[in-house]
């Protein structure tokens, strides 16, 4: 019997108010190349996770858990879940 997989994306990002010096970088890289109607950029980080499990609630529990335990520096940064299929 195969078991049953959950896939996520995790993206985490640094808060409003956290200078962003690579975001910067690009803004100004971007504005060179001729796109000055960038405004402004923000980076961050993305993280595909699979689950192997069918319990959609302790998976949702699992990622949190990931997130806050080394994945997020939740001092500086967020993070979002999505789950695929949700």
């Amino acid at each position: 019997m195969e078991s049953e997989v959950i896939q996520a994306r995790i993206m985490v990002t640094l808060k409003n108010g956290v200078l962003d010096p690579q975001g910067k970088a690009i803004e100004h890289a971007l504005d060179g190349l001729g796109y000055g109607e960038v405004g402004s950029v923000r980076q961050g980080k993305v993280f595909d996770v699979t689950l192997e499990t069918a319990d959609r609630t302790k998976a949702e529990a699992t990622l949190k858990e990931i997130c806050e335990r080394l994945l997020a520096n939740t001092v500086i940064e967020d993070y979002m879940i999505e789950i695929a299929g949700s």
